[in-house]
């Protein structure tokens, strides 16, 4: 069955919100619905509720903030880079920063928490990264690594091959 729904777009620009909509319908009763355009400036736009309604209706209330923020000229540049560079910036903060920055949205949260960014961080502490702890750093996590002192590690890498050792004896 073909889909009555109508597609939508929404577009911004430096200057302006174009808010574009049409229909694609085999159905006879749909084939006279004409495509339709909105353009505001960011000025409009702001002043516009009837758009901001169909907006929010269409994507949500957090692409409509997105949009209101936009038009208002606050720009959220952080949004835009990618985890990975965000990652590297992170393990170049205080652990207490990252604490903080763990706290101000999801998004951060995660990647705060993330493996990758506590091993570029144990991978900027230490001078070599062992085999057996890059083992341990996958069985433990590296946020853990990280966290355990050095006796600790030695323990636990010297149980992990005992161990190690153990199962290959007996399965032989």
């Amino acid at each position: 069955a073909a889909s009555t729904e109508p597609e939508v777009r929404l577009e911004l620009t430096n200057c302006e919100v174009i808010f574009r909509w049409w229909k694609i319908s085999l159905r006879s009763e749909h084939r006279s619905a004409k495509p339709g355009e909105a353009k505001d400036t960011h000025e409009e736009f702001l002043e516009n509720s009837h758009l901001q309604v169909q907006i929010a209706l269409i994507f949500g209330a957090r692409v409509l903030d997105y949009v209101f923020n936009l038009c208002e000229g606050k720009f959220d540049f952080l949004e835009r880079l990618s985890d990975n560079l965000l990652l590297s910036i992170i393990s170049y903060l205080d652990l207490e920063d990252i604490a903080r920055l763990s706290q101000t949205s999801r998004r951060f949260a995660k990647l705060c928490m993330s493996d990758e960014l506590w091993e570029k961080i144990v991978h900027s502490c230490c001078d070599t990264i062992t085999p057996d702890m890059r083992a341990l750093a996958k069985d433990m996590g590296w946020r853990q690594m990280f966290f355990t002192n050095k006796l600790q590690l030695q323990r636990q890498i010297r149980k992990r091959k005992q161990k190690q050792g153990s199962h290959r004896t007996s399965h032989l």
